[in-house]
């Protein structure tokens, strides 16, 4: 059982509350206790790391010191730091986050570059985001790009809460945005789109050993595993796409790295799409796919 840490007395500064915690995560035998008390510190005020370095005299209020608290409990029991602090930067968003819903990786972030670079450029184009999760891609494509509309659909009723919660921050300066429960496509069959993106599941179900434990243990295995061989949902999304896109509307895919080339055969095998590649991450791995529809 994770011990709980005794609320600080009033008056507490940054540099005291980042001590606290510190404490906290030495007692837990962590190997850097203080750097895991930045960061919560640094992630609740939606901070650059270094920010509690640099403010160590601020002030903390009660409210901030109980999140803190609260976050150091959960960091105890194995929660990822975005679940500890409900916090998860991407892109220039700062969306909530919880165990309802996938973080937001790096990785995504580029995925939302190539369709903005990519994506048609038409006056009224319209973009939906399928497994939509936090609403990261959705709300990123809705206030960084041109599109006149943008939905995101998710199959966990709780992911569009969550969803439409981020959103709600950042409508008044995006293009309009909706979320619908569903499966994949369906909750938009009747809809034409320029742009069908995706970050969908992806880990076949026998690889659940292999992941991390803040992973397999944390994160909502809708959003992770995808039938025995990890292409279920990215098969199906495929085949109802080419229904839905416009002609010259853009596929775009986040995939396993390890299946990158199956998933970009099975793109190819679409006689629908044209120009299909697939475009590496920052680290130099496979991990998009993108397509054009004839």
């Amino acid at each position: 059982m994770t011990k709980r840490v005794a609320a600080p007395a009033d008056g507490l500064t940054v540099g005291a509350l980042v001590e606290r915690l510190a404490e906290g995560f030495r007692e837990a035998g962590f190997d850097e206790p203080v750097l895991e008390a930045r960061e919560i510190v640094a992630a609740l005020y939606d901070a650059p790391r270094f920010w509690p370095v640099a403010n160590a005299e601020h002030r903390v209020d009660d409210l901030l010191r109980n999140r803190a608290l609260h976050a150091l409990t959960m960091r105890r029991a194995g929660a990822p730091l975005a679940y500890a602090v409900g916090r998860a930067a991407f892109r220039t968003l700062h969306l909530r986050v919880d165990e309802r819903v996938l973080i937001p990786r790096p990785e995504t972030e580029l995925l939302v570059d190539l369709v903005l670079a990519h994506g048609p450029k038409r006056a009224g184009a319209v973009a939906i985001d399928v497994g939509t999760g936090s609403g990261a891609i959705a709300i990123a494509l809705a206030t960084e790009g041109q599109f006149a509309r943008v939905y995101g659909v998710d199959i966990s009723r709780d992911a569009v809460a969550v969803a439409e919660g981020n959103a709600e921050v950042y409508a008044k300066s995006a293009a309009p945005m909706h979320f619908l429960h569903g499966s994949l496509l369906a909750p938009l069959a009747d809809k034409r789109a320029d742009v069908i993106v995706s970050n969908p599941p992806y880990i076949a179900l026998g690889e659940a050993m292999d992941l991390p434990p803040s992973v397999r243990d944390w994160e909502p295995a809708v959003a992770l595993y995808s039938g025995a061989d990890g292409m279920t949902a990215t098969a199906r999304l495929v085949r109802e796409a080419t229904d839905i896109l416009e002609s010259g509307g853009l596929l775009a895919l986040e995939v396993d790295a390890r299946r990158a080339s199956l998933a970009a055969e099975l793109v190819s095998r679409e006689r629908r799409f044209h120009t299909v590649r697939v475009e590496l991450d920052l680290t130099g791995r496979e991990r998009f796919v993108l397509a054009t529809k004839r």
